[in-house]
């Protein structure tokens, strides 16, 4: 009798997100192949809120723990325009809402429970300042149990 592959080898994780766009991540596997996450950025003094759902598949590259994903989900956003602001007029407060895409590779921690991902998140705005950004790369560390 054979057992089936999982992609996931914790249940959930909570930790950092560096990059660009800076925050806290709650990761959470629903099933043994899917997952939600939550992400809290902060950039030009505003912050994101976004939800993906997401897709995992186990041994990326035939390396035991490196695991790959691939999701969608949305984001809800506010900002006060100021100088360190290019997207809004200086004094206004906006809110922003769009969608977000995901593809990354995480790789779990034998010996410490953590895991450290490298993911891509491009994001739409689609009210507010409507726009699309593709330069959301980020490192995510979490504490998985």
């Amino acid at each position: 009798m054979g057992t089936a592959a999982t992609a996931q080898d914790y249940n959930t994780g909570i930790g950092i997100r560096g990059g660009l766009w800076n925050g806290l991540t709650v990761k959470h596997f629903i099933s043994n192949n899917t997952a939600i996450e939550g992400i809290l950025t902060t950039r030009w003094q505003g912050f994101i809120l976004t939800g993906l759902y997401q897709i995992h598949a186990p041994q990326a590259f035939d390396v035991p723990r490196l695991n790959w994903y691939y999701g969608a989900g949305a984001h809800l956003g506010f900002f006060e325009g100021n100088d360190k602001n290019p997207w809004f007029d200086r004094g206004s407060t906006n809110t922003v809402l769009g969608l977000d895409g995901i593809v990354g590779i995480e790789y779990n921690i034998e010996p410490i429970p953590f895991n450290i991902s490298l993911d891509w998140k491009p994001f739409l705005n689609l009210l507010g300042n409507v726009d699309f950004h593709a330069s959301d790369f980020a490192i995510s560390v979490r504490y998985i149990f």
